[in-house]
């Protein structure tokens, strides 16, 4: 008898899916369904688009899963689908503002998140609305390296693979982006 999925690797949780097996499918997506929505929402700013971002990111994935190295981590294959979503969900953003200019961008970042898991929700929502609105300010480049590193949790190496960047670039835009952040917020 073969073990259950929930005891298998990723890759072979991978092999399973492209065999055919449909809970294979979604023992992956109950693995890393949250962190990738943790990674768009703060990426986006915006909860309910992360919601359709998350889905596009992992219908992707799975069509794409025949490409998959089994010898890189599935979560770094996976977030590096979702901020390749989340940049086209921006391009899609601006080129829509630009014709339509129904509203400036910044009445955008005034949106309230009602959406923010218990684990992470903050004392004070105009604080964190003012920070999340600054996060979602920065350059892609800076916002992506500290949401992973801060936001996401990984480690120097994990950010930089899943960006394909040295580690030092990581620890270059991470500081870039705290001084950015520390200018935009005051201390």
């Amino acid at each position: 008898m073969s073990l259950p999925l929930t005891d298998g690797s990723d890759a072979e949780i991978a092999a399973l899916a492209l065999a055919g097996r449909q809970d294979a499918y979604r023992e992956l997506l109950s693995r890393h369904r949250e962190p990738v929505f943790r990674l768009v929402r703060a990426t986006t700013g915006d909860p309910h688009e992360a919601l359709d971002i998350t889905q596009e990111t992992f219908v992707a994935a799975f069509a794409a899963l025949a490409r998959y190295d089994r010898e890189r981590p599935f979560s770094v294959w996976i977030k590096q689908i979702a901020l390749n979503k989340c940049r086209d969900w921006a391009r899609r953003r601006r080129v829509r503002s630009f014709f339509t200019r129904a509203a400036p961008l910044e009445d955008a970042f005034s949106v309230y998140d009602d959406a923010v898991p218990a684990d992470v929700q903050a004392a004070d929502r105009a604080e964190l609305a003012r920070v999340t609105a600054a996060i979602v300010g920065l350059p892609v480049r800076l916002r992506e390296a500290l949401v992973l590193r801060t936001v996401d949790g990984l480690s120097q190496a994990e950010a930089a693979d899943v960006l394909s960047v040295s580690e030092k670039t990581i620890e270059t835009r991470l500081y870039r982006a705290r001084s950015k952040l520390k200018a935009l917020l005051g201390d």
